[in-house]
């Protein structure tokens, strides 16, 4: 089974952000004998359903600009109708142990999901493009909820994390705890534009010394971002924050970190334009303390051993279901 896959449906609701996954709202749906890609206990799986899963996973990766191969596409199809029968035996198990779920969070949890959208119409919009009502994403939510609710009392509830066992992760894992040098900065961008001309360049840098002289003369740095850079960050002064190397342009990260704290660079060319660069604090490469990232480890750890108990639950009630497939 799929944990990554099991995970997304267990603790994530429906998500409109991504217009509305319909395949969360199979359950409901009157399945012929003859349309079923499963059967648990009894309960139909539609093959529509199925479909709709794997559409969605295919849209995804599209939107990604990756294309799923033929090798990797057979996997993908048995770990959906695995998730789909996973999906279906925990909500029955729900059921068998009558966990009701409370209806003002369901309402809030919908209430969340509209405000996703700029009105009403526009959600009604969505879901109708889709077939859905407002009553069956309701049903979902309460679905969902009921499984989760399920993992909580069966699974989350039992894991504990010891202190020992937080420290010897922390011990046999030091290199993940390191943070590399970081320097916190600010610029004066002017704008240079892919096709612009030479002598359009020089103007720029004309432009940019003129300020340089500015700061020469004892001008206020972020003052003059503020009045004359032409990035993003201007509003904040040219504050760009901490950043560590990778996270700029070569040319910009080369001439940051060689300067040292309230140090301004000379003028420097990257493909965006002209820069001036000023380092206002360093940070050296440092391990994080133990002390710092404990109770961080604890929930990590916490959630690896959730993630494996709750597949191991599920492996038990699969040996006392009938399930029959038909992919």
């Amino acid at each position: 089974m799929n944990s990554k896959m099991l995970k997304r449906s267990i603790w994530v609701t429906i998500s409109i952000a991504f217009m509305l996954v319909p395949s969360r709202l199979w359950a409901e749906e009157k399945v012929s004998s003859d349309d079923k890609i499963a059967v648990v206990n009894g309960v139909n799986i539609s093959s529509k359903v199925y479909q709709r899963e794997l559409d969605f996973y295919m849209t995804q990766a599209s939107r990604q600009g990756q294309q799923i191969p033929d090798f990797m596409l057979t996997k993908l199809r048995n770990d959906i109708l695995n998730n789909l029968i996973d999906r279906e035996l925990l909500y029955q198990e729900s059921q068998k142990m009558e966990i009701k779920v409370d209806s003002n969070a369901v309402a809030n949890q919908l209430t969340t999901i509209k405000q996703r959208f700029q009105s009403q119409a526009e959600f009604e919009m969505a879901i109708k493009q889709l077939n859905l009502s407002e009553a069956d994403i309701q049903s979902q939510i309460t679905r969902d909820m009921a499984i989760r609710e399920l993992i909580d009392q069966k699974v989350t509830q039992k894991v504990v994390v010891t202190d020992e066992e937080t420290k010897a992760y922390y011990d046999a894992n030091s290199g993940k705890f390191k943070q590399p040098e970081q320097i916190k900065a600010r610029h004066i961008l002017i704008k240079i534009d892919a096709n612009a001309s030479e002598t359009q360049k020089a103007e720029a840098r004309q432009e940019i010394k003129a300020i340089q002289q500015k700061l020469q003369n004892g001008g206020d740095f972020a003052s003059l971002a503020k009045e004359y850079s032409q990035g993003p960050s201007s509003v904040k002064g040219g504050d760009l924050g901490f950043f560590g190397r990778g996270q700029m342009v070569k040319p910009f990260e080369d001439a940051a970190f060689a300067l040292k704290p309230n140090e301004t660079s000379d003028i420097v060319e990257t493909q965006f334009g002209y820069h001036l660069i000023k380092v206002e604090e360093k940070k050296p490469e440092a391990t994080l303390a133990y002390m710092e990232i404990k109770d961080q480890l604890s929930q990590h750890l916490k959630e690896q051993k959730v993630d494996q108990q709750a597949k191991e639950y599920i492996e038990r009630l699969k040996k006392d279901a009938k399930i029959e497939k038909y992919l």
